[in-house]
């Protein structure tokens, strides 16, 4: 029994090596002020040129935002957000107008973007609300159940696509006008080709094979949708089902509750093979999508690039943030160790003290020796 024992003891026991018993060599750096003071000061100065060059890249994107939550319908002398207070305008479509002025040419690509404010893309549940399975064109009578309430119609039949985040696609369209000379519009050609992301295109996204129709078919459209997914697109066949650019946008969620999601390019030709020139320009809104029942705000967005992508100055100013941060503090340490740093000994120095009071021999026999390198 004693035998058996010492067995099952002798097996727990770790192999005598150098890993297993705790015994490789090890370095630790040990912080002093000429060790620590330098990184503060490196740091520092190379963030702040690099937070200034950023800042300057993204004020030099030009930007220009029109809010239209409140746009006067062009039918009626009602706002459009009250046109759909009334509920037989329920599934209508309110169109409006809104007028504004580029102070200068907009160079380069051009970049039409649809913004919303206090929509929570991010929140947990709605996050979640999707079939990925579906998505890739893996259609199937059963859908996932994050999808619930809307992963079925009221007479049971499973939708496609399902989910909150589908169903609350957003479905405004903009038609954007230069004013040529007084009472002359030119329409400014706008594509969506290639507007959402390649791996998205080409990975996450598929359709089921075969006729998109005979295809979905067997499955309901989203419950606030006006026409099914095969329609998203009449004038083009290959921009319809789950590969419809807008669609694949709107699915890749925003991570705050103001966002920006891009719905058009500006193709460069004729009038406009060199942008956007200055002058005055008209949207045409169809108002499709009510946000004011959640204090929601809507927004069109016109804008260039830079190389660092978009007008955003968050970057810039956190790198030259965290870079004048570091430079104070270096200062402040630096001044402290001036004035206290030599009031009291180093520990590497107390060790010192403590080598030379010990016996080479027993030192030896420890690993030690009673030579030390200067910090």
């Amino acid at each position: 029994m004693a035998e058996r024992s010492s067995e099952r003891t002798a097996s727990r026991k770790p192999s005598d090596t150098a890993f297993k018993q705790q015994r490789l060599k090890a370095w630790q750096p040990i912080l002093t002020a000429s060790t620590a003071l330098p990184v503060f000061f490196v740091v520092g100065f190379v963030f702040v040129p690099i937070g200034i060059v950023l800042l300057v890249a993204s004020d030099g994107v030009q930007e220009r935002s029109i809010e239209y939550t409140h746009c006067n319908s062009s039918q009626t002398n009602k706002g459009c957000d009250e046109f759909f207070h009334e509920v037989n305008n329920s599934g209508k479509t309110c169109t409006c107008e809104m007028s504004f002025k580029l102070s200068s040419d907009y160079s380069g690509n051009v970049f039409i973007y649809y913004g919303l404010s206090n929509f929570y893309q991010n929140h947990r549940r709605y996050v979640r609300s999707r079939d990925d399975l579906q998505l890739n064109g893996q259609l199937q009578q059963s859908v996932n159940k994050d999808c619930a309430p809307f992963d079925k119609n009221s007479s049971g039949t499973s939708t496609a696509p399902c989910g909150a985040i589908a169903n609350s696609l957003f479905n405004d369209t903009f038609e954007l006008s230069y004013m040529k000379s007084p009472g002359t519009k030119v329409p400014v050609p706008l594509t969506d080709k290639n507007i959402a992301w390649e791996s998205d295109r080409t990975v996450k996204f598929k359709n089921p094979s075969g006729d998109l129709k005979d295809a979905f078919s067997k499955y309901s459209k989203p419950r606030d949708w006006q026409k099914p997914v095969y329609e998203l697109d009449p004038s083009d066949k290959n921009d319809n089902g789950f590969l419809n650019q807008d669609f694949i946008i709107w699915m890749r969620t925003a991570a705050f509750s103001t966002f920006r999601k891009l719905y058009r390019k500006v193709v460069l030709e004729k009038d406009f093979k060199d942008g956007l020139p200055k002058g005055t320009y008209v949207v045409k809104i169809n108002y499709n999508y009510p946000v004011t029942r959640f204090d929601g705000e809507k927004r069109v967005i016109i804008s260039t690039t830079s190389w660092i992508g978009g007008k955003n100055p968050f970057l810039g100013v956190a790198y030259i943030t965290v870079g004048v941060l570091c430079i104070v503090l270096g200062i402040c340490f630096l001044i402290i160790h001036i004035k206290f740093g030599k009031r009291y000994p180093t520990v590497t120095h107390r060790f010192d003290r403590v080598l030379e009071d010990c016996d080479s021999e027993e030192l030896r026999r420890v690993g030690l020796t009673t030579s030390r390198p200067t910090p």
